[in-house]
């Protein structure tokens, strides 16, 4: 039975959290993605997943980031050899699996904003008439135009004749491009999000992921600890984390994201650049060290991770998810709306609807800030 270790400073904080504690956690999140495993093979898999398969996946999911994120956080307790060789092969089974729901969640961020934003009765994309004509102008075409200057009077002529029934008459124009921008979305979003569940697949049966679900078996009974791990405080390296995470913070520009809205994310527009904004990155590297956080508190806290649910982290991860999704559904926007020989009425739909995710990524923005300037204040 394993020594536990008091904490000095603190006799009533009960055991110091060692090695021990970390082998604990390591073993749980790997019977965790043992059984999602069992359960995605029970449950089968369909042309679109079934949802208990799709539950599994998450599970995987969940349970391959826990276990990479520990690797990386505590590895100077563990066998490096062994870390540098798994962390690689979990990355890649979590993103292999979440691609599919990226593309289903895309979708329907993406169908919804047009559906807010064109004031129509049925999300774009809905009704079988406009469908059927988004559909054969986005395989075949009928006209060429940039989606960052679509003329006004082409998008009226569009308007006039295909939605004589329009409510508003100013919101004619981008209604008659929302459903065939939406049409457009569902056709390309739908094609990717099919090709990912066959790559998702084939990823699950292939010799790769059964050397990794082999060695994740292994780590359910025998995790690989330092020779030293068993005496080795934990908090020191989660307090490395936290450090980490405060650094990559104190980098952003949260004085621009005092204010929700401010339109900074606009500055370049709908640029003929397909690389991702320039802006985003920072913000994406804080969240993936804010979960690199909250999972080395939840390894301190327990075999289990059952220590105390932190609200403000809860609140700031949201936010930052939030910031990602609308980061990459602005990029899907704009990329369908480089689609040739798209109607000018289209394009300017997939303008509007790639500006309205871009001030969505600042309300984002705005919202960690807030998360986070409460965090300051508290532990300050």
């Amino acid at each position: 039975m394993a020594q536990q270790h008091l904490d000095p400073t603190n006799p009533l904080a009960g055991p110091v959290p060692t090695g021990d504690t970390l082998a604990g956690y390591l073993r749980a999140q790997a019977t965790e993605f043992l059984r999602a495993l069992r359960l995605h093979r029970e449950t089968g898999s369909g042309a679109n997943g079934s949802e208990g398969s799709a539950e599994a996946a998450r599970a995987l999911r969940r349970s391959a980031r826990r276990i990479s994120a520990s690797l990386h956080t505590f590895q100077p307790l563990l066998d490096s050899d062994w870390c540098e060789a798994m962390r690689p092969e979990l990355a890649w089974v979590s993103g292999t699996l979440a691609m599919e729901h990226a593309y289903t969640a895309r979708l329907e961020r993406l169908l919804t904003a047009l559906h807010r934003l064109s004031g129509s009765t049925a999300l774009p994309g809905q009704t079988t008439g406009t469908v059927a004509a988004g559909r054969a102008e986005a395989a075949a075409g009928a006209r060429a135009a940039p989606a960052a200057s679509v003329p006004q009077r082409a998008t009226a002529r569009d308007a006039g004749p295909r939605n004589p029934s329009a409510a508003a008459p100013e919101r004619g124009n981008l209604t008659v491009g929302a459903a065939k921008a939406g049409a457009l979305l569902d056709r390309q979003l739908t094609l990717a999000r099919t090709r990912a569940h066959s790559t998702a697949l084939q990823a699950l049966g292939s010799s790769r992921f059964h050397a990794v679900a082999d060695k994740v078996a292994v780590l359910a009974s025998e995790v690989p600890l330092s020779r030293a791990a068993g005496s080795t405080d934990l908090r020191p390296l989660a307090d490395a984390a936290h450090g980490r995470l405060t650094d990559a913070v104190t980098a952003l520009p949260l004085v621009t994201a005092g204010s929700p809205y401010n339109a900074a994310a606009l500055v370049h527009g709908l640029s003929p650049d397909t690389v991702p904004h320039p802006q985003d990155a920072p913000w994406h590297q804080v969240r993936l060290l804010l979960r690199l956080h909250r999972y080395a508190r939840e390894a301190v806290s327990g075999p289990k991770g059952n220590g105390v649910v932190d609200l403000r982290l809860l609140s700031a991860g949201r936010a930052l998810n939030r910031h990602r999704d609308a980061s990459e559904a602005a990029a899907a926007a704009a990329q369908a709306a480089r689609t040739p020989r798209i109607a000018p009425a289209t394009a300017y739909a997939l303008g509007v609807l790639h500006a309205d995710q871009r001030h969505e990524v600042e309300a984002a923005r705005f919202a960690f800030q807030q998360c986070w300037q409460k965090e300051t204040v508290r532990t300050s």
